[in-house]
């Protein structure tokens, strides 16, 4: 199925709900991207045994279809100087929900409880500022569908999928503050910055 060999199935349809593939992202290493900027596919996640966010991504969503899911994903974009975010997405009793992998303690998963995307989005933006205490969040992509790079191979490439961020990065962003709001932000407390930096794989 997929192009995915049986050790690769068996390993993916144990994940059988969205608290699993969460849980088996949670316990990847991160990819520090030592040798280079990466993109791995599902399968080398598998292989290498690490991923950065869109990698988990792509890994949770090819699991979450195995069981039933579309293999959605979500782009949260920041101001040009932060890093984007990217979520898988499943949808329980009518309510969206996020697989997601970060090395920080906050970004992470996020319960079926959103009745929209919006509503998952804003979720994250308080905890999503730099280190001066910046909030940066500033606008979520539509979900989009992997399946339209099903032909291209992107859950089994042995080379980087860079097709998919880019697709990511220009499809629609929804804003989630007005300029005049942006003016207006808090900085974070300097509490809340120092538990941003705490990491689950120190580099």
């Amino acid at each position: 199925m997929f192009g995915l060999t049986l050790s690769e199935l068996r390993l993916l349809r144990r994940l059988k709900t969205p608290l699993a593939v969460q849980d088996f992202l949670t316990t990847l290493p991160i990819n520090f991207e030592r040798g280079g900027e990466t993109c791995l596919s599902p399968r080398r996640v598998l292989q290498e045994r690490r991923a950065h966010c869109i990698e988990g991504a792509m890994l949770a969503a090819l699991a979450l279809r195995l069981h039933g899911h579309k293999p959605l994903l979500m782009d949260l974009k920041s101001v040009w100087h932060d890093d984007d975010h990217v979520v898988a997405l499943f949808k329980e009793r009518g309510c969206w929900g996020a697989v997601s992998k970060t090395n920080h303690a906050v970004l992470r998963y996020r319960e079926p409880i959103y009745r929209t995307l919006r509503e998952l989005a804003l979720s994250y933006f308080h905890e999503y500022f730099t280190d001066d205490g910046k909030k940066t969040l500033r606008s979520y992509s539509g979900p989009v569908n992997l399946a339209r790079f099903d032909k291209a191979g992107w859950m089994t490439s042995v080379k980087d999928v860079w097709y998919v961020p880019r697709y990511l990065d220009k499809v629609r962003h929804y804003p989630l503050v007005t300029r005049t709001q942006i003016k207006h932000l808090r900085l974070a407390d300097k509490i809340e910055r120092q538990a941003g930096k705490l990491l689950q794989w120190p580099s």
